[in-house]
């Protein structure tokens, strides 16, 4: 594989295109507030495309309009107030099943399917297991949310983390973990490769009405969001598994193994999950290099939910044991986020910084899922595809700004420390302390079960055509070895 190879069009990535404006979004209370901004400032059409979506929940804390404030009058309203605006919502229709018992969902649901103008679909358009996991919001096919937060309960948290947040509770009253996310707000000609893929989910999933193109609209940019990058060149990747005739896309994995292969100095990813034998199979052949760059990655203390633990903890494990073995140089590390109060944050932001000179943020995890089974979209920016340095300082200081956010520091104590050290881990355990910081992994005892379960990727398959492939055929260590001596 070519070490040097950059995003391209039809391999790791969708399309390329110029945005006039991208700026990261961190966590779900700026993020909450600014879409409820651009939504309000919508004239024609809203897409909503997500993994989920609860009518029940507070979008835009702060905000001073006069609108509702839950996500499901909000809705109602817009369109009640503009009557040429029309709003498209496309969720996983798995997940949709669940939500019928959150208690005023079912109304809710049934009030946007009344209304001529909010069209609403389930998305079962995907094999046995897999799920429609993207992120993404389009506002008149010239301004786009693209990222990691789902507009569901346990999201909204503010960058503080604060403990035991008294604002950190679901419709239901009961308060939940902290939460840290990131998505992208976008302007330009990139939108309508990301309105694009959009319209084709909408097809794929059955929806009748049609959404053709809208041209001749400007976008409105939400009010004091900064604007981090202008016109840069965006690369838009997706995960798509095949389905009745329609052939896979690994444009997502194919562009992680690109970037991992590219990387000098070092990588920084936060991740839902690390249970990719894939990537961790890249990440072992740097590893392997005695100049090979520095690899942090940043994991919840363990997955949600009573199965996923199983599944996703347990292969962490394994894979983690298998990189140490090949970590001779010491240049890999895993870390979990917590607050002033001891409470473990749970990252579910999907972001990987290379070398200060990319830039990757969307809905993609490093689990086999988001590579094979799920539909995912990523956007990335790459200093390489435009020529030029002249991002490169804004990509270091969002990666410095996301680190102080850990380490309960500033970007400016961040940038000072890597400037002495010179190494992203050295910098990392320079600031590391009690409290609010970042944690190391710690590997758990595995029962003979478990070990079983992330051996054979049971409930994390590669794809739809390892569903029901023969034990055999299937684990996380088919190349994943030893070292080589």
């Amino acid at each position: 594989m070519d070490s040097h190879r950059l995003p391209e069009p039809g391999r790791s990535c969708f399309r390329i295109e110029k945005a006039d404006r991208f700026s990261v979004i961190v966590d779900a209370d700026d993020y909450f507030r600014y879409a409820r901004a651009a939504m309000i400032g919508a004239r024609r059409r809203i897409t909503l495309v997500g993994w989920d979506f609860d009518g029940r929940i507070e979008v835009g804390r702060g905000s001073d309009d006069d609108g509702p404030r839950n996500l499901g009058d909000f809705v109602l309203w817009l369109v009640e107030k503009n009557p040429d605006l029309e709003i498209f919502l496309l969720r996983w229709d798995v997940g949709a099943v669940k939500a019928l018992f959150r208690g005023t969902t079912v109304f809710t649901l049934l009030n946007w399917m009344r209304h001529p103008r909010i069209h609403t679909k389930l998305d079962g358009a995907h094999p046995t297991g897999s799920s429609h996991h993207q992120k993404i919001v389009v506002i008149d096919d010239c301004l786009a949310f693209c990222g990691g937060i789902d507009m569901t309960e346990d999201r909204w948290d503010t960058r503080e983390h604060k403990f035991e947040d008294e604002r950190r509770r679901r419709p239901n009253g009961a308060l939940y973990k902290p939460w840290h996310d990131a998505t992208t707000a976008i302007t330009g000609p990139v939108v309508g490769a990301i309105a694009e893929i959009c319209r084709d989910r909408w097809k794929i999933a059955g929806g009748k009405k049609d959404l053709p193109p809208l041209g001749g609209l400007k976008a409105r940019w939400p009010e004091h969001l900064p604007v981090q990058f202008s016109d840069v060149e965006v690369a838009v990747s997706r995960s798509a598994p095949e389905l009745e005739g329609r052939p896979a896309v690994r444009e997502i994995e194919t562009l992680y193994l690109d970037q991992i292969a590219r990387a000098k100095r070092f990588i920084y990813a936060e991740s839902q999950y690390f249970a990719s034998r894939r990537i961790a199979e890249a990440i072992a052949r740097r590893l392997d290099e005695p100049d090979g760059p520095e690899i942090v990655i940043l994991n919840p203390v363990t997955a949600q939910g009573w199965l996923e633990p199983v599944a996703m903890d347990s292969a962490r494990a394994q894979l983690m044991e298998a990189l140490r073995q090949r970590d001779r140089h010491g240049r890999f590390r895993l870390y979990h986020p917590f607050n002033t109060g001891g409470e473990a944050i749970y990252v579910h932001a999907k972001i990987l910084i290379v070398d200060d000179r990319i830039l990757r943020v969307g809905s993609s995890n490093m689990n086999n899922r988001s590579m094979r089974l799920d539909t995912e979209c990523d956007v990335t920016v790459d200093v390489e595809m435009d020529g030029s340095d002249a991002n490169v300082r804004t990509i270091e200081a969002i990666r410095n700004d996301l680190l102080a956010e850990h380490l309960a520091s500033t970007p400016e104590i961040v940038a000072a420390t890597m400037e002495k050290t010179g190494s992203l881990i050295a910098t990392i355990e320079a600031l590391r302390g009690e409290g609010r910081s970042l944690r190391p992994f710690e590997p758990p005892e595995l029962s003979t079960f478990t070990e079983w379960l992330a051996d054979n990727e049971v409930l994390d398959p590669e794809g739809p055509e390892e569903m029901f492939e023969p034990m055999s055929k299937r684990g996380l260590f088919r190349r994943l070895r030893k070292p080589r001596r």
